[in-house]
């Protein structure tokens, strides 16, 4: 039996240094543990006595906390990222020019040697100290501003389904199977039923008479359906639901008018007069239901440069989400596989002795990630080059796995448009079809060699 060859341990020239010879790279580092109430910051040794102090969490504290930072020579500032109290520390801290870092508790949970009686914020400011922390990615302000607007938008939406459910529940409650006759009891023909209802309206007829003409059912089926147990109590949960949905579409459409300001205040990074808008690769449907008001698509073609509608499957509303999270600026990340590791929709591979023993994608609640996840999901009947990729890679790896792979894609396509400013071109529906086929061809002929065969093919 042949022996196995020893490994033999790297020296410290050339290899790997001993622990006890890692550089001090932050010299000037200070580390934070953020509560709701109190924050513990802890300084270099020397720089103050005592080292460590606790801060209330009010505005005139955080001042006096950044006042004794700049005291103590402090120039960087690493903080565990902690629900929402990390943020107004975060953005007065920012302002006064220190280099904040904020970090990922995973990762702070990953590096062993932590012992029971250091505090948190002596723990965090030593292995900031030691440059052995990685700063969290956080856009610049304006994108910031877009972002948390956005993400209030997918609140109200939510809490529009929601009461478009409620309302469903009276209807059912009382037998009322309009559901049933109309596809969107909150369309036009829906709304005015449903007012009606509240109004004191029983009569399904008068009810019925509000059908629109293009309703696919009749007047006489919608009647029918009206045709129930208008209870008390029902109609009353009817009419309050219907109120609250009316007042989330009011905030809706405040929030969507915040959200063009915030889009008019970008610089433009295109000449409309010379590089106009492309036209739509896909026909515009008709503007309703939860969409904005204003023209969205070509304001993110403004603030990006590129149309990212253009690419197959990303529509307005995804294209917007997406860079409302990221940005426009690519720097960040080095290249595409840092941005597609950030988004978490590449594999992480775990090794050991050389071998990958494990392979698995991430959990994440990156929100791009999830908007990518949507588009892919948009693909699987696509005719399309990614329609096709993505039917190619559910065949492969399952459907979880095959949308995915498909998200992680459409990011390196998304990471290439906005970093080198170029547009997407549609390489054809059969062109991932022909390099599958290429590759199979090419794994039987490699596999008949071995076996001593000539594979000849019959259109040659």
């Amino acid at each position: 039996m042949k022996k196995r060859s020893k490994r033999q341990a790297p020296t410290v020239e050339g290899g790997i240094p001993p622990l006890d010879a890692l550089k001090q790279i932050n010299l000037n580092a200070a580390g934070l543990d953020i509560g709701d109430d109190e924050i513990y910051a802890a300084v270099p040794e020397g720089r103050a006595d005592p080292s460590v102090r606790v801060f209330s969490t009010f505005t005139r504290d955080l001042y006096a906390l950044a006042d004794w930072l700049t005291a103590c020579g402090v120039q960087t500032v690493a903080m565990e990222s902690t629900g929402v109290y990390w943020i107004p520390i975060y953005d007065l801290l920012e302002a006064r020019d220190f280099r904040v870092y904020l970090v990922n508790a995973r990762h702070l949970k990953q590096v062993p040697g932590r012992k029971t009686d250091i505090l948190d914020c002596q723990w965090i400011q030593q292995l900031h100290t030691y440059g052995l922390l990685q700063a969290s990615f956080r856009p610049p302000e304006d994108i910031r501003a877009l972002r948390a607007l956005a993400r209030h938008r997918d609140n109200l939406i939510e809490s529009c389904t929601r009461e478009v459910q409620h309302m469903q529940k009276a209807l059912q409650q009382m037998n009322l199977k309009l559901t049933n006759v109309i596809s969107d009891i909150t369309g036009v023909t829906g709304r005015l039923i449903l007012r009606d209802i509240v109004a004191g309206e029983r009569d399904p007829h008068k009810l019925a008479a509000h059908r629109n003409p293009h309703c696919a059912k009749s007047e006489d089926e919608i009647a029918k359906s009206l045709e129930g147990n208008y209870q008390a109590e029902h109609v009353f949960a009817l009419r309050q639901a219907l109120e609250a949905h009316d007042f989330f579409q009011q905030q809706l459409k405040a929030c969507d008018a915040e959200i063009e300001k915030r889009y008019a205040a970008f610089t433009p990074q295109v000449d409309l007069a010379a590089q106009p808008l492309p036209p739509a690769k896909r026909p515009q449907r008709k503007s309703g239901g939860n969409a904005p008001a204003f023209d969205l698509r070509l304001y993110l073609y403004q603030m990006a440069g590129v149309d990212l509608t253009q690419i197959d499957g990303i529509n307005v509303l995804i294209a917007h989400k997406v860079l409302s999270e990221i940005g426009m600026d690519m720097s960040p990340w080095p290249t595409v596989k840092h941005f597609t590791s950030w988004l978490s929709v590449c594999p992480h591979n775990d090794k050991t002795g050389g071998k990958v023993i494990r392979s698995h994608t991430l959990k994440s609640q990156n929100r791009a990630a999830a908007a990518l996840r949507m588009a892919a999901q948009s693909l699987l009947h696509s005719d399309s080059a990614l329609g096709s990729y993505c039917r190619h890679m559910c065949a492969r790896l399952g459907k979880a796995g095959g949308i995915t792979a498909t998200a992680h894609k459409l990011a390196r396509i998304i990471y290439a448009m906005l970093k080198n400013r170029t547009e997407y071109r549609d390489p054809g529906t059969g062109y991932y079809e022909g390099q599958a086929r290429e590759r199979a061809v090419k794994n039987l002929k490699r596999k008949a060699k071995e076996l001593g065969f000539d594979l000849v093919s019959h259109s040659a």
